[in-house]
């Protein structure tokens, strides 16, 4: 997958997409954030909406379970922009 994402920014200029300053500014950041935190932070949501659905909380437990996806995603977004890389 990382070959197919080399190959896609390669087969695009540089001169024809260029990244905004604000998502340039946001990547260096979350580079800077190690992977794993987004895996514990999304398996920690899952816990506590166990938590809440055992304690007969229902509308807490779906709104911190679905944290979890939210959390994976913001790491795959992450881990592309490590291996990746910016514009």
């Amino acid at each position: 997958m990382v070959e197919m994402l080399r190959g896609f920014r390669s087969g695009v200029g540089a001169h024809q997409r260029k990244e905004g300053a604000l998502a340039r500014a946001i990547e260096e950041q979350t580079s800077k954030l190690p992977s794993d935190l987004f895996l514990w932070a999304a398996g920690g949501s899952i816990v506590g909406a166990l938590l809440f659905q055992m304690m007969g909380e229902e509308k807490k437990a779906n709104f911190v379970g679905q944290w979890a996806p939210t959390f994976l995603i913001l790491g795959l977004y992450n881990k592309l922009v490590k291996v990746a890389g910016s514009e």
